[in-house]
């Protein structure tokens, strides 16, 4: 399955990034992570020391010139199959266990021509790496968007199996959500869910191009004491809670594999609603 999160910046869409692949990975799944924000923080969410987070693609001007070329001929279809490996890096499993599988993380950068000129080749290597990891392995890929609507805007994400839309429980999160649940199905992503994060009670305004599949996550003072001294958001006091949410939010998008072969937290663990 090929997941992508999206939302307001702030509102935790690459926390939960870096749940999903956690989960996932205990789980007995190997995972792709692609960090398509400019934040370029799904690393050290995952626990990956700042000194260790690799140099991002689209900066990597010797490949783009090797597999894209310059001026006014550029390969627009280049050979990206060995890249994933090649510039992959390995993140720690939470709590690994024999059975776990791998977690891999490509940072993609974002390109932008603010007094940079033309962005055609580097944008078009980054399409379509993240087009091969799509379409052509059978690994789960969990790509961390660009806050807003900018990777959807492009059809950057057109092909992946669901669209996990983060927001905030606030009047602005929540209309940036629904402006990205439009768009995504104007692209064909119709398998959305919203991920109301730190929710305490209330109901969402009903507002149009909301998905109506709503996981609801409340704060967590584990994650609330740590943050402004940890990057990591994994292994936390509430772990198993978190699990039960991202079984829930993977059940809802149509993945019906469970919790089985979990590792790092309770096997026992419910999907809840």
């Amino acid at each position: 399955m090929k997941i992508a999160f999206a939302g307001k910046g702030g509102v935790g869409k690459t926390t939960l990034a870096a749940w999903t692949a956690d989960y996932l990975a205990r789980r007995g799944d190997n995972v792709w992570m692609v960090d398509a924000d400019t934040a370029l923080s799904l690393g050290q969410a995952s626990g990956l020391a700042p000194k260790d987070l690799p140099e991002p693609l689209a900066s990597r001007q010797d490949l783009i010139r090797e597999r894209i070329g310059t001026g006014a001929i550029i390969s627009l279809n280049p050979a990206v199959d060995d890249l994933p490996e090649q510039l992959g890096i390995d993140l720690p499993v939470n709590g690994a266990a024999a059975n776990s599988g791998r977690k891999r993380l490509l940072v993609m950068g974002t390109v932008t021509n603010a007094g940079g000129g033309c962005a055609c080749e580097a944008n078009a290597l980054l399409k379509s790496l993240l087009a091969h990891l799509v379409l052509d392995r059978g690994d789960y890929v969990l790509v961390d968007l660009e806050a807003g609507v900018e990777h959807l805007g492009r059809g950057t994400v057109s092909a992946v199996d669901g669209l996990v839309i983060v927001s905030e429980p606030s009047r602005r999160g929540l209309e940036t959500a629904a402006n990205i649940g439009i768009m995504g199905r104007e692209l064909g992503l119709t398998n959305q869910i919203l991920a109301l994060n730190r929710y305490l009670d209330g109901d969402a305004p009903a507002l149009h191009g909301l998905p109506t599949s709503i996981i609801r996550i409340p704060p967590l003072p584990g994650l609330v004491a740590r943050q402004l001294q940890d990057a990591s958001v994994l292994e936390l006091p509430e772990t198993q809670a978190i699990d039960a949410h991202i079984a829930s939010l993977l059940n809802a998008l149509g993945d019906k594999k469970g919790p089985q072969n979990l590792g790092g937290g309770s096997a026992a663990n419910r999907p809840t609603s």
